[in-house]
């Protein structure tokens, strides 16, 4: 055992040194020798003033001049020597080592004071202005990502037309990190490639292929990570960082091997260079990395290694690398291990002054460690031993702190787990109480996705308009930028009249390309945002549900018990809770297979019966050879009318009345759904509704007309539905829905 444990510990030191030598090697060997395009500006080191006419060739013969911005481009291969005369300074010379920008400061240099005094003093201040506003947004990112973008837009607006484009990378990577701090990563990878267009560095690069990587998108993570390798000029922090990502990057794509290789080498630059929080995120993202591909040995080893190093860190740091171990040990089925040190995170996070961790609004990250968080999953991990009574007082604890934080979620989650484990307990009261409350909260934090669904929606727009005004200044920029271009051709081609007109045609010809281009850009972020809006719009009515029926059943319960009917209440509430367990399922999704909306109804329509035995019997026809897997239908659709049929027109009949709900195929891309039943009628049912009722069924009537006109603008028309009355004389309702395949 004490050899073995030996040879592990040689190859736990050995590999990184093994690995870093191989990739140096391979590095040394590998000759770039493709063509890059090289820009730059050429200024005075002490005011930054352009120096225009500086003319710059390289030893393969290609040759530029600096425009009167001081600015070059030049199409060179990686060694190449770049040579920059001018009668203004000293020649310079410069090896092209990689397709980074080449700046030139020259020493010295000086014009008439007089004559460009006030240029000097302008650009100083916009520099000075330009940072300002950066220093403004940076400060605002985590507090007001309005205010933040804001202030971007305004060091944007304070370059002008023609402004630096350094500078402008710099704003659109701040924009960027803004963008990527708020989980926007598709604007954050719009920014940082923006940024890159204008000035293209290492740091920028990096933060490109993180916003790729949070986004899912590891194949463009990859693509943009991996040239990375071959720069000499990258400082230790953004070398381990780059391994770390490209460690990432392959653990997504599922090459583990590659993705351990890659950590140990980021671990060889951090142990270098004494990178200590980077000590503690590779060891444990190698564990991770071995937990993926199920070996438990070796994770367990470097997970090790990560909480001790995490004990030199900060508490908060220290908690959450115990809380993903605990984790580790929960997937594993060590629940004594994972109780004992969640039992420690606990301590030390009760022991940090509050608040702990950030809660805004009673919306918590999933990730985020609270102590409600920690005793829930202690209590699960209870409950997963059948140790119910040691459970009980963890839920209760997790249900009162997160009562106080108000954080929902987990009170939600809490209390439910709760009935359960005195339903496991046979205590049914106690039970139903905790079940009470988990339908309270439920309600709650239907109300509070609403409000959340709206500020959303008014947030996108917000987003929507200030990125719109950001891209109008690129644009504006871009397009002072093309006049300049064509001014300059023009002088040049002033003595060739014919070539001057025709520069003017292709001029005005690409405007309305241009043009067009960005009116189309504009509808389709038009288009995108009606999408969107329609996303939010389906998930707000999908989470609204009628408590009528919910309060209902619960007293249906309470008479059960109240007649000491044991058996037909647990039976009861075992398939009310099942019914309401579906529809929390299917909440989220825009349509479900017709089989599981056909069993809802049922299990529904099931319910209702036995509550009104005395007043409807029941059928549900389904044509024999209908297909009913090949369709699909919006969730809770057809519930809201079958409600009214029993609610409405049965229930207020003096004889026992019929509900039919008959499924047949018109053709193989559509079936009709027809729910009728002998009622009252409509008009007879409305006149014996109070005020209120008249409300609540406008409402819930509103909201699946709602549903299906966005579904209809959403999929072509795909569901449509008649209402009329079954008899002649006004009695009866029959209700007709036409569902599409496609």
């Amino acid at each position: 055992m004490r050899k073995l444990a030996y040879i592990l510990v040689v190859l736990f030191f050995a590999g990184p040194v093994v690995l870093a030598q191989t990739n140096e090697q391979n590095t040394r060997n590998i000759e770039n020798i493709n063509v890059v395009a090289i820009k730059g500006v050429v200024q005075g080191k002490e005011n930054f003033e352009p120096i225009s006419g500086v003319e710059i060739s390289s030893n393969r013969g290609a040759f530029a001049i600096t425009n009167l911005f001081g600015e070059y481009k030049i199409r060179v291969a990686v060694g190449d020597e770049l040579t920059f005369r001018s009668p203004e300074f000293e020649t310079k010379r410069y090896i092209v080592k990689s397709d980074e920008d080449v700046d030139v400061l020259v020493e010295g240099y000086s014009e008439d004071a007089s004559a460009r005094s006030k240029s000097t003093i302008l650009r100083d201040d916009q520099a000075a202005l330009h940072q300002a506003y950066l220093d403004s947004a940076n400060s605002y990112k985590k507090k007001s990502i309005e205010k933040s973008i804001d202030y971007i837009t305004k060091s944007i607006e304070s370059l002008g037309k023609r402004g630096n484009k350094k500078r402008l990378a710099l704003s659109l990577t701040s924009l960027g990190e803004v963008y990527q701090y708020h989980n926007q990563f598709d604007l954050a990878i719009t920014s940082f490639t923006d940024a890159l267009t204008a000035n293209k560095t290492s740091k920028t690069t990096l933060h490109l292929g993180r916003s790729y990587l949070l986004n899912k998108d590891f194949e463009s993570a990859k693509e943009v990570l991996e040239p990375l390798l071959k720069l000499k000029n990258l400082i230790p922090f953004q070398r381990a960082s780059l391994y770390e990502s490209l460690g990432d990057t392959y653990t997504g794509l599922g090459e583990i091997e590659k993705a351990v290789a890659f950590y140990n080498e980021g671990l060889v630059v951090a142990n270098k260079n004494q990178i200590t929080p980077k000590l503690t995120d590779l060891n444990s993202k190698i564990a991770d990395a071995y937990a993926t591909d199920d070996k438990a040995i070796e994770a367990e080893g470097y997970y090790g290694n990560s909480l001790k190093l995490a004990k030199n860190e900060a508490p908060k740091r220290a908690i959450q690398e115990k809380e993903k171990v605990a984790d580790f040990y929960n997937k594993k089925s060590r629940y004594d291990d994972e109780i004992q040190l969640r039992k420690q995170s606990l301590n030390e996070l009760n022991s940090l002054p509050k608040p702990a961790v950030e809660i805004k609004s009673g919306v918590i990250s999933s990730d985020t460690i609270t102590t409600q968080r920690i005793n829930y999953k202690i209590a699960n991990a209870y409950i997963s031993q059948d140790k119910y009574d040691q459970a009980i007082p963890f839920l209760e604890q997790s249900i009162v702190e997160a009562n106080s934080d108000d954080d929902l979620i987990v009170q939600k989650d809490a209390t439910r787990k709760l009935s359960e484990v005195y339903e496991y307990k046979g205590d049914f009261t106690k039970a139903l109480a905790s079940y009470q409350a988990y339908v309270s909260v439920v309600d709650t934090l239907y109300i509070r996705k609403e409000q959340e669904i709206s500020r959303a929606a008014r947030f996108n727009r917000e987003i929507s308009t200030k990125q719109s005004r950001i891209s109008g200044l690129e644009q504006e920029r871009e397009l002072s930028q093309s006049k300049y271009d064509l001014a300059i051709t023009e002088q040049d081609l002033a003595q060739e009249s014919n070539k001057r007109q025709k520069w003017v045609i292709y001029s005005l010809i690409f405007s309305l390309i241009f043009m067009g281009l960005a009116t189309f850009f504009f509808y389709r972020s038009n288009q995108q945002q009606k999408l969107a809006n329609n996303l939010l719009a389906l998930k707000s009515l999908r989470s609204q549900m009628n408590p009528h029926f919910i309060f209902n059943a619960l007293n249906s319960v309470n008479n059960y018990i109240a007649k000491s009917d044991e058996r037909s209440a647990n039976r009861y509430l075992s398939e009310f809770s099942t019914l309401m367990r579906s529809v929390l399922e299917n909440s989220e999704e825009d349509f479900i297979p017709l089989a599981k909306e056909l069993e809802l109804l049922e299990l529904y329509v099931k319910l209702e019966h036995s509550r009104f035995p005395d007043k409807f019997d029941y059928k549900i026809e389904v044509q024999e050879d209908l297909e009913v897997t090949a369709f699909q239908i919006p969730p809770m659709l057809l519930q809201p009318y079958i409600e009214n049929s029993i609610w409405h027109g049965l229930r207020y009949k003096e004889e026992k009345g019929f509900l039919n709900i008959e499924l047949k195929q018109k053709n193989k891309e559509t079936i009709e759904i027809t729910i009728s039943d002998n009622g009252i009628g409509r008009k007879k049912s409305a006149a014996l509704k109070t005020m209120n009722q008249k409300k609540q069924k406008s409402k819930g009537m509103g909201n699946i007309k709602k549903r299906v006109a966005i579904l209809n603008d959403m999929y072509k028309d795909k569901v449509d539905v008649y209402i009329s009355d079954l008899e002649a004389d006004g009695t009866g309702t029959k209700v007709v829905f036409t569902l599409k395949k496609n």
